[in-house]
């Protein structure tokens, strides 16, 4: 790296800050003579500034560099994890559970280890939540850093008359003189002084959004002109593709094009909002707030008769009697109900069910960066593509070739299949394969040699290198072939077509292409002849001025008369209006100024090619040849994409920087508008979007809509406008000028091939194929695991509902307590945790793709869904205190012995009333079995309810874990029957079944466990019990769902019979 310059201008000490009050420059460069852009900036193209004039620009306008903008504390993250009402019902649940427990842990070190179980395991959730989403939230600014990157960090910069090569680009000024040559990356906003070379081009499609490389001049343009159209301005972070020039540095930071992306996007980082099912989670966390306080509430009052009572002396309450451990039992069963309430396991599951999405979205090219956007996908709405690299190949392709016939007004024209820079993709429709005669050869010869592109496989693609257009002819030679008799020597050589006509004719000479002449041209000699030829290409009604004869297809030469001409130009025009780029192509065989040249630069011919000026002269006399029509066409499956995505009730609206006759064109070829529709109110500029009065009128148009000549701040506007009016909006984009858009969509797609770092960075699903088709596929996995999402948050919720009737039910009865807050907690994360998953797996339906999106603020649960959940959550609290009850009171059910353990029977209303067990005469109890374990009661009959509950309590949990496995069968499908949809349609459902059981099994006979679970194993009779009691909720649903079905046929059969015409 040189250093030459690196500290000349710089102020001594700490670097000059900004002063953020000073004016900004609003001075229009673009409009003005270069002159009159000297005199304002008080600089001189020869000298530049001076140092203290720098000096003083410094303190005004700060370094040249985009702001760096201070993240988000970690602190401020981690306490943002927590804003979220499922996350704070936890924490007071673990709060709770933690001081009960220390409370508890007085009464002995086994009870101590299992009270300590339930608040530590809460906490671990909430701790690898908070993690998780501090992880995903510090990359919110990578798009930022990464927009840095594209700043240039030297330039070459003429101050005080001297130029200095290696200046920090930060240190540049309003007013600096800087030289800019090919391969350079623009180091800030500038007005072009004055070319060096004849030509100067640009490749700012990242920026702007343009196709190809742009020429630019040192013209002024009207004032009010667009971004693309300021054809005098260079912008910072854009290269220098060909050519060299002087600039005028009129903006500096963020004042330039690049900062204003930079700012927009830190914009649209501030106002992200929450995914469509996170807003759902959040307002059923709420809604469950009420609910699991008004049943703690509800359970405590009917409670209180235990724990507090008072005689009444002379109508008033007197005699307070308070038992602290009583109220403390019912205190505990209001958390357990609390942990009943919680889906401790949902946030999990979820993760687990959008991260396997991520990997089967991945397997179809779409690789996501932020989870929840898998679920954003599917309630889609409208789909904003840009235009180029998505919706096209972002590869110039030759789709039109016309050549001259057998007379002078008589042309052919040949149609070009082919989307891709490889030669092998398509061919000439109607090609003489046999017979390629002289005029198509001159055709092919001019296309190869007057071109300086190249074309390499690499990475099993085809890759340009030079100019998109130079190599597309260069494709266009290898599909035309060969002259008869003439084989291709190396079948695996890309350009062997080229490399042969190359080897026929060396170009010895170029005339460069400019902007005046509008063509290219070279010199080249023939390998066996020595004779010396002029190929030229370039825009058709220029060569057609230069040009006095036209080559016929046997490859004489006549005049080109008048009737010749107006043929070439209706042909010209035909293919114009179809957005078709012409180039024409013409040669000339009498040189007779490079009769003798070689190429030397001694050969006095030499001079004539250093000066531009001689160019004109030299391609005058042309002899014309044909003409080609080119275009970045669409890709081949954009088409069915498009008809997919209205079938799917999907807008696409195409927002792109390029020219509007180009983009009506592609996006009536690929189904955005049909070919004859009136599409004057659809299609408009980004200028002329932004004076329409009502904007959202304009947006809510049935069908596609065209935005063409789009800056960053359009399309910016266009997603603020969609979202607010309550569409879910999916942004595609590839460039610099997309990131801030990206970003502020639902869910931004970067593309993978030809996408910025920036772009990549601010979105949520990067493309790996660059290909829209891709983006409706992903539509469809999201529709499909959102689908899965409802049948998993169904199954937990209902399960969770089973919990509290369960809970509830036991306190309303008043027998004692059944299950215990570790005990449901181990169902809600463990038991239940991968039933829930598997569901995750359900096939999607067939016709996922021919729905329209679900809105935005359906619920997730319907009103019939949730009575239905209520009925099945009523009978698993019925099941589970029943078989507590049934143990306590019976030695046999449904012909099911339940004696053998040798447990003591009991009446119900002494069940009941247990908590008056102290006052009972002569009541004894028995010893009984309970694992490997004899419990015996001789020293406090009493303590069968509470420690000789053990068995019933086992019971209770097996029953509540297998009624769940069934249960998770129904939530197979919201309405169809296990009938037509079997088991076995999801194979890791029962696997996970068979997992859930094996971890309860696990919990049961490993001695550990059954210690800190409280729970002892089951011998055959009772397992059979369990069954009994479970198998019931597959049926209790099924009848439900048939139900539901009726009442949906009924419905339907009513509205069909309501629009009948009055007459029938």
């Amino acid at each position: 790296m040189g250093k030459g310059g690196q500290n000349h201008g710089k102020t001594d000490g700490a670097p000059p800050k900004v002063n953020p009050h000073h004016p900004r420059d609003s001075f229009p460069a673009w409009s003005k003579d270069t002159s009159e852009c000297e005199r304002h900036y008080e600089t001189d193209r020869s000298s530049g500034l001076s140092l203290s004039a720098v000096e003083k620009k410094h303190s005004l306008y700060g370094l040249n560099e985009l702001d760096d903008h201070e993240g988000t504390s970690i602190w401020k993250l981690v306490i943002d994890q927590f804003n979220d009402t499922l996350v704070r019902i936890l924490l007071v649940a673990a709060v709770v559970s933690f001081i009960l427990a220390l409370y508890d842990g007085e009464e002995g070190v086994d009870k101590e280890i299992t009270a300590f179980v339930e608040p530590l395991v809460i906490f671990l959730i909430l701790i690898v939540n908070a993690i998780v989403g501090v992880w995903q939230e510090s990359n919110a600014e990578k798009a930022l850093e990464a927009l840095q990157e594209i700043q240039s960090e030297h330039a070459t910069v003429i101050r005080e008359g001297k130029r200095i090569p290696n200046l920090f680009a930060k240190e540049l000024v309003p007013g600096d003189i800087v030289e800019l040559k090919v391969g350079d990356k623009v180091p800030a906003d500038m007005r072009v002084l004055e070319l060096i070379s004849s030509t100067l081009r640009l490749e700012q499609g990242s920026l702007t959004g343009e196709s190809e490389a742009v020429n630019k001049t040192s013209k002024p343009v009207p004032e009010d002109t667009d971004i693309q159209g300021k054809r005098c301005m260079v912008f910072a972070g854009t290269t220098v593709v060909n050519g060299n020039c002087i600039g005028l540095v009129t903006q500096t930071g963020m004042d330039t094009e690049l900062g204003k992306v930079h700012k927009q996007i830190h914009i649209a980082a501030q106002i992200e909002d929450d995914t469509p099912l996170k807003k759902k989670l959040n307002e059923f966390g709420e809604a469950l707030t009420k609910i699991i306080g008004l049943i703690c509430v509800l359970v405590w009052v009917i409670n209180v008769k235990y724990f507090l009572s008072w005689e009444f002396v002379d109508g008033l309450p007197r005699n307070f009697r308070f038992s602290f451990e009583k109220c403390t039992y019912y205190f505990e069963i209001a958390v357990a109900l609390a942990v009943a309430a919680i889906p401790e396991g949902l946030p999990a599951v979820i993760t687990t069910c959008l991260a396997l999405g991520t990997r089967k979205m991945a397997q179809k090219n779409a690789l996501v960066r932020k989870l929840p956007s898998v679920e954003t996908l599917g309630c889609t709405t409208v789909i904003c593509s840009d235009k180029t690299g998505t919706l096209t190949t972002n590869q110039m392709a030759v789709s039109r070739l016309v050549a001259v016939g057998s007379t002078s007004d008589e042309l052919r024209t040949f149609k070009v299949d082919g989307t891709t820079y490889s030669p092998y993709d398509g061919k000439i429709l109607g090609w003489p394969a046999d017979d390629m005669d002289a005029n198509l050869q001159t055709i092919a010869k001019i296309s190869t040699l007057c071109n300086d592109a190249d074309i390499v496989l690499s990475d099993f693609k085809y890759v340009a290198h030079g100019m998109p257009t130079e190599a597309a002819l260069k494709v266009l030679a290898e599909k035309m072939g060969l002259p008869a008799g003439e084989l291709k020597t190396d079948k695996e050589d890309v350009l062997c077509c080229c490399r042969r006509w190359n080897e026929k004719e060396r170009r010895i000479g170029t005339l460069e292409f400019d902007r005046d002449r509008k063509s290219m041209g070279v010199i080249v000699r023939s390998s066996t002849t020595s004779n010396k030829s002029l190929l030229v290409k370039g825009a058709v009604e220029s060569l057609l001025e230069r040009s006095t004869k036209i080559q016929l297809s046997d490859g004489s030469v006549v005049v080109l008369d008048h009737a010749s001409k107006c043929s070439i130009l209706q042909s010209l025009q035909a293919m114009s209006s179809a957005s078709l780029r012409c180039l024409g192509f013409a040669f000339k065989d009498d040189l007779p100024e490079f009769e003798t040249y070689d190429g030397s630069e001694e050969h006095p011919a030499h001079k004539l090619l250093l000066d531009p000026s001689n160019y004109s002269s030299i391609e005058s006399g042309l002899t014309f040849a044909g003409l080609v029509g080119l275009r970045d066409p669409p890709r081949g499956e954009v088409y069915q994409a498009i008809r997919d995505c209205r079938a799917a009730g999907i807008r696409v609206m195409v927002i792109t920087g390029d020219n509007k006759n180009t983009a009506e064109a592609i996006c009536r070829e690929i189904g955005v508008f049909e070919h004859n529709e009136d599409i004057s109110l659809k299609s408009m500029t980004g200028k002329e979007f932004m004076a329409v009065p009502d904007k959202k009128r304009h947006l809510r148009q049935e069908g596609g809509l065209l935005f063409s000549r789009a800056e960053p701040r359009h399309k910016q506007e266009i997603v603020r406008l969609l979202k607010e009016d309550g569409e879910v909006v999916a942004m595609t984009g590839d460039g610099v000028n997309d990131a801030p858009a990206l970003k502020l969509a639902d869910i931004g797609i970067a593309m993978g091939i030809a996408g910025t770092e920036v772009a990549k960075e601010a979105s949520d699903m990067v493309l790996a194929d660059d290909n829209f088709s891709t983006i409706v596929a992903a539509v469809g996995e999201g529709r499909s695991i959102y689908s899965n999402m409802k049948a998993f948050i169904r199954y937990m919720i209902s399960s969770n509902i089973g919990e509290v009737a369960s809970i509830f039910l036991t306190a309303a009865l008043g027998i004692p307590e059944g299950l215990i807050p570790v005990q449901l907690l181990w169902v809600n994360l463990v038991t239940d945790g991968p039933p829930a998953t598997a569901l995750g797996f359900n096939p999607p339906d067939q016709d996922i793709m021919k729905k329209p999106p679900r809105k935005s603020d359906d619920s997730l649960i319907s009103t019939w869904i949730l009575f239905r959940y209520l009925v099945v959550g009523l009978y698993v609290g019925l099941a589970t205190v029943g078989v507590f009850v049934i143990w306590y009171t019976q030695t046999s059910f449904l012909g099911i012995d339940l004696g053998g353990d040798g447990h003591t029977t009991v009446t119900y209303s002494q069940l009941a009333s247990w908590g008056e067990c102290p006052s009972w005469d002569n009541f004894t109890v028995g010893p009984f079995t309970a694992g490997s374990k004899v419990l015996s009661f001789d020293s406090d009959p009493c303590e069968y309810f509470h420690s000789g509950k053990v068995k019933a309590r086992t019971l209770s949990l097996s029953v509540l874990v297998a009624i769940e496995m069934f249960n998770s069968l129904n939530a197979l499908s919201e309405d169809t029957s296990l009938l037509r949809m079997p088991p076995w349609v999801n194979p890791w459902l029962l696997g996970a079944m068979t997992v859930s059981f094996g971890l309860h099994f696990l919990i049961l006979y490993v001695p550990f466990l059954a210690q800190v679970f409280g729970i002892v194993p089951l011998n055959l009779n009772e397992w059979l019990l369990v069954m009994v009691m479970a198998l019931p909720v597959v049926i209790i649903d099924e009848i439900l769902k048939f139900m539901g079905r009726c009442a949906f046929r009924w419905k339907t059969c009513t509205r069909k019979k309501s629009k009948k015409p009055k007459s029938e």
